[in-house]
């Protein structure tokens, strides 16, 4: 059975993180290893930076010093990625890379996942995830562009209003 690629973080010099990905990418080009390092990323995200009396949209780094690679994990990728210049460390205890969850890769906005949703506002719903598991809430609000739905959860005898991801919630039956 072939493994699947999963998504691990390396650890780079500061600044460092674009020029590990162009690294990276030359050296899959040119080993022709593209089946065992499927993607490359330095995370970015849109921030609005007031300067004096101008406002202008920036991108920045979401996770400086980081970049996120999808690949299998095998000596030969482990090697490529590991001695590539700027690269300091796999994440993970002691030597061994850790990959992310795939709750992390939807935290980080790495993929985005479409979630189809099978409930609505108003309805009963139990949550399936996190330190809320087993109570039962109603929906109250649903935001699809962060993936959160918002449910009203009976604690201790009062109503709590929650916010969870989609993955935390299920239908009732």
């Amino acid at each position: 059975m072939a493994e699947s690629a999963k998504w691990y973080v390396v650890h780079t010099y500061s600044g460092y993180e674009n020029k590990v990905k162009t690294n990276i990418e030359k050296t899959v080009e040119n080993r022709s290893l593209q089946d065992l390092i499927v993607d490359i990323r330095v995370p970015m995200e849109d921030v609005i930076e007031q300067k004096d009396d101008e406002r202008k949209l920036v991108k920045r780094k979401v996770l400086p010093g980081y970049v996120i690679i999808k690949m299998i994990m095998t000596d030969e990728s482990w090697y490529v990625v590991r001695n590539t210049r700027g690269v300091t460390s796999f994440v993970g205890p002691g030597s061994k890379p850790v990959p992310l969850t795939e709750e992390e890769v939807i935290e980080l906005g790495i993929e985005k996942y479409v979630i189809d949703i099978s409930y609505a506002v108003g309805d009963n719903v139990k949550v399936a995830a996190g330190p809320l598991d087993g109570f039962i809430g109603i929906v109250e609000e649903i935001n699809m562009e962060k993936q959160k739905v918002r449910v009203c959860v009976s604690m201790f005898g009062r109503d709590t209003p929650v916010e969870l991801d989609f993955y935390q919630v299920q239908p009732l039956d």
